[in-house]
């Protein structure tokens, strides 16, 4: 351990980090530091609620997402990781761009080399990676993720995901593997329980009838018989602002495009995912044809926007998640097929999957988007 140390903290290198990257106190200059002094770490931790630091350190400072300078902070690092290796993108990288997406807490700490042992096993725990005044990123064993020069082929080191996120997708593979199905070994696990922070249930209420709405247009438009949007609103009860700026607009639009049209009838997926994630549907049926159209239609305008909000109960954290694992694995089988020029493995529907998975990432924050950025990357 000590040897490892005396390497990594005591090398002098230029850290080419721009202010808003550095830690929350700035440090003594690196060159002057010996394996005696308290080394100074920098930990971003994923999980929601952090453990307590049960360790000998010295707390430099901390600041969780109630802070708003730590998304500004979280931005500013991520764009100097980026940077490395001349922007090259790397496995490596692109887990530690995932990682920063999911901090909740910044810890900057005091620890003297006795201890790290002990900062280790804690800093596995808050699901926490490090940087180091040195410029080096490493993992909750101290292992090297990426250096200040770019480099980050380390076998050793591994961007850290809880437990319970690493059996979510050994069940998903084994699940897929029964359907002959196979995605990437290397595709991570997804968000785990300790991490997530879902929408709420009135908000993914409201979601869901703004898709159904769009839906609905969409649908009437490509009939040849298009039904204004405001009639469709008040039909269904809904508000102006329960919309999207891109939704906003193709209510409005007199004469679609048929790309927009198109576009939007998908939201009928959407909106299915979202219902069945509030509990207004029991089931979600493998993705191997287009929701029931017929179902959801008959069920909403029914409910309208009052009765979905008063039903929407959201289920398990668990569940939702199994749910997002298995389309974010499915997504990569159907984009690798269209990769390959390969027709879509049989049994299902890439358009499907695509919107569900954007459905579901909307559902856990992921990226912290709103509906018209959701990102589906796999």
């Amino acid at each position: 351990m000590f040897g490892f140390l005396k390497k990594f903290f005591t090398l002098k290198v230029a850290v080419p980090a721009p202010p808003e990257v550095m830690p929350v106190v700035t440090p003594v200059p690196i060159t002057s530091a010996t394996v005696e002094d308290d080394l100074l770490i920098n930990a971003y931790c994923s999980v929601n609620t952090l453990p307590a630091l049960d360790f000998p350190h010295t707390v430099q400072g901390r600041r969780d997402g109630s802070d708003p300078a730590l998304k500004e902070h979280l931005r500013g690092f991520a764009g100097w990781v980026r940077s490395l290796a001349n922007g090259a993108m790397t496995p490596a990288r692109y887990a530690v761009l995932r990682h920063l997406q999911k901090v909740r807490h910044h810890v900057s700490i005091l620890v003297h080399p006795s201890h790290m042992d002990r900062y280790s096993a804690w800093a596995l725990q808050a699901n926490a990676i490090a940087f180091l005044p040195s410029g080096f990123i490493c993992d909750p064993a101290t292992a090297v993720l990426l250096s200040p020069d770019g480099a980050d082929d380390n076998p050793q080191a591994c961007v850290p995901y809880p437990q319970a996120a690493h059996q979510r997708k050994a069940r998903t593979e084994a699940l897929l593997a029964n359907r002959n199905l196979t995605p990437a070994p290397s595709l991570p696990p997804v968000i785990a329980e300790s991490e997530v922070v879902l929408r709420s249930a009135g908000a993914v209420a409201e979601r869901l009838m703004a898709l159904f709405a769009v839906a609905v247009r969409a649908e009437s438009v490509a009939s040849k018989s298009p039904m204004p949007g405001d009639e469709i609103m008040h039909r269904l009860g809904l508000a102006d602002t329960a919309f999207s700026a891109q939704e906003r607009k193709f209510m409005a639009d007199t004469m679609p495009t048929q790309k927009d049209t198109v576009k939007f009838g998908w939201c009928y997926e959407c909106a299915y995912t979202l219902a069945w994630a509030a509990g207004v549907f029991d089931k979600l049926p493998f993705p191997a044809a287009i929701c029931d159209v017929e179902l959801i239609a008959q069920t909403l305008l029914k409910l309208r926007a009052a009765g979905v909000h008063e039903a929407a109960r959201l289920r398990p954290v668990a569940q939702l998640l199994d749910c997002l694992d298995l389309h974010q694995r499915l997504h990569w089988i159907t984009r690798q097929a269209q990769a390959d020029k390969q027709a879509t493995s049989a049994g299902l529907e890439a358009g499907v999957i695509q919107e569900r998975h954007r459905a579901l990432n909307w559902l856990v924050q992921f990226e912290d988007a709103a509906w018209d950025d959701v990102d589906t990357p796999t």
